[in-house]
């Protein structure tokens, strides 16, 4: 199947059995590299992302342990998603988002690096800092709701509410003092998940609730 057939399947899908709503759209250049960092509630996720109207070349990072998984692993490699192992420093896939943000993609990416049990937003990892720096790309926050419960709600024949809700692209400064990266590095991925929090409602913005830069990045 052609990837941008399942994007249509993907698309009257999602129109169909539940209510979705994109805001901000705006805020995503329509060309170049850009990062669309997310936080990360459900499988649901990255469908929704994969058929926002505003940058249909999307792609995403996606672990492998969905590999295990024989229509998540389908579905992910059709849509052209890139796996990245988290339990290793995973040069290859970090080499392949480069590449796809050098080649003017738009590339999906959760800094918390998994799935939130708790539904709120965990602790942010550098990564997504590290390769923006890499690629000298923007970063498009977004605030994704209602999808960790829609796969339930779908099974009782309900129509679940999901809204993925972008920001306002920003860049980060090129790191040129050495001695201080780590700490730098640290400052960058509080902004982006800051950035993030802001777009979500309280009961989502997990560890960043009370975060001081809170108030810095509201919209």
């Amino acid at each position: 199947m052609k990837r941008s057939t399942l994007q249509c399947i993907v698309r009257f899908l999602m129109r169909t059995l539940t209510k979705t709503q994109f805001f901000g759209l705006e805020n995503i250049p329509t060309q170049g590299g850009v990062i669309i960092a997310i936080n990360h509630l459900s499988y649901l996720d990255i469908p929704l992302l994969f058929i926002n109207p505003r940058r249909p070349d999307i792609t995403a990072l996606i672990t492998t342990k969905y590999q295990t998984h024989p229509f998540i692993r389908w579905f992910s490699e059709t849509a052209g998603g890139i796996w990245i192992d988290r339990d290793i420093a995973d040069f290859t896939a970090i080499r392949k988002a480069s590449q796809a943000l050098s080649q003017g993609k738009a590339l999906g990416i959760s800094p918390e690096g998994t799935r939130s049990q708790t539904h709120a937003l965990a602790e942010g990892k550098q990564g997504t800092a590290m390769l923006a720096l890499k690629s000298g790309v923007p970063i498009v926050p977004a605030g994704i709701q209602g999808t960790e419960f829609a796969i339930d709600e779908m099974k009782h024949f309900k129509k679940p509410h999901m809204i993925a809700c972008f920001g306002k692209p920003f860049t980060l400064a090129p790191i040129t003092d050495a001695e201080n990266r780590a700490e730098i590095l640290q400052r960058y991925t509080e902004e982006i998940m800051c950035r993030i929090a802001v777009l979500l409602p309280e009961k989502y913005q997990g560890v960043y609730r009370n975060h001081p830069r809170l108030k810095e990045f509201a919209v």
